[in-house]
C-alpha cells in the first residue's frame, strides 16, 4: 500500500475568520500580524490532537482524588520557524506549547529561479529520534523553501512521521510535490488555494507574508 500526504483543512470558524482578515488587502500590518499569531495558535492546537504525548496520573481535588491526564514532559518537542514569514506563526504557537525547543531556519527564494537558499540554520546538529517537530510557513507555493527546510531536518535525524507542518495557505503545486518526495507528511492549513501566477504566488493567496506581518 503506497503512502498518501495528509493534509487537514480544520473547519473552525475562528481559523475561518482570521483566515479571512489576512487576505484581505486593505488589512494593516499590526492587524495582519494579530491575524498570522491566531492561525498559528488554532492551527498548532489542531494540529496537537492525538500528536502529543501524554501520561495519566491523579490529582488531589479539593474534595477527593481524580484521574487526570497530563502531557509528558520528558518527550521532546521542538518548533521551527522558517524565516522570515514563520515568526509570524511562531507566537501563537508558542502559547499552546511553552516547553518547546524553537530552531529557526532562514531561507530565501530566489524570484527568477525560485529556488531556496539558507542563510540561517540554528538546528541542532542532531535531533533525538522521539522528537515532534512543528513546521511553520505561512505559505506553501512551490514547495521549494519546504524541500529545502525538510532536507536540512531530515539530514539531522528528524523523524517526519512525528512531523507536523503548519500553513496558511497551500497550494497544489506544493502538496503534489511533496507527495512525491515526502508522502509521510502530515499538514494542517487553512486553505488550499488552486494555482499560482506566473511569480510563482500563490492565487488569490494573501500576498508576501513576510512583507505583510513586519510592514516592509
Amino acid at each position: 500500500m503506497s503512502l498518501q500526504l495528509r493534509v487537514y483543512v480544520p473547519d473552525h470558524p475562528l481559523i475561518k475568520h482570521w483566515l479571512g482578515v489576512s487576505r484581505d488587502r486593505d488589512t494593516p500590518p499590526f492587524l495582519f500580524k494579530s491575524a498570522m499569531v491566531e492561525l498559528g495558535r488554532w492551527l498548532t492546537y489542531e494540529a496537537c490532537r492525538h500528536w502529543l504525548p501524554t501520561q495519566e496520573t491523579t490529582v488531589e481535588t479539593p474534595l477527593a482524588v481524580a484521574p487526570a491526564t497530563f502531557v509528558d514532559p520528558s518527550q521532546p518537542l521542538a518548533i521551527v520557524p522558517i524565516l522570515r514569514a514563520g515568526l509570524a506563526l511562531l507566537e501563537g504557537a508558542q502559547t499552546l506549547l511553552p516547553l518547546a525547543a524553537i530552531y529557526h531556519l532562514g531561507l530565501v527564494r530566489n524570484e527568477e529561479t525560485l529556488e531556496a537558499s539558507c542563510y540561517l540554520n540554528r538546528l541542532p546538529d542532531r535531533f533525538d529520534s522521539e522528537t515532534r517537530i512543528l513546521l511553520l510557513d505561512p505559505m506553501l507555493a512551490t514547495g521549494g523553501s519546504m524541500l529545502a527546510a525538510l532536507e536540512e531536518l531530515t539530514k539531522r535525524g528528524a523523524n517526519l512521521e512525528l512531523m507536523r507542518i503548519i500553513c496558511v495557505v497551500t497550494a497544489h503545486p506544493a502538496l503534489q510535490k511533496l507527495n512525491q518526495t515526502h508522502p509521510k507528511l502530515t499538514i494542517y492549513t487553512a486553505m488550499i488555494d488552486e494555482a499560482l501566477n506566473e511569480k510563482g504566488y500563490i492565487v488569490p493567496g494573501l500576498g508576501d507574508a513576510g512583507d505583510r506581518a513586519f510592514g516592509t
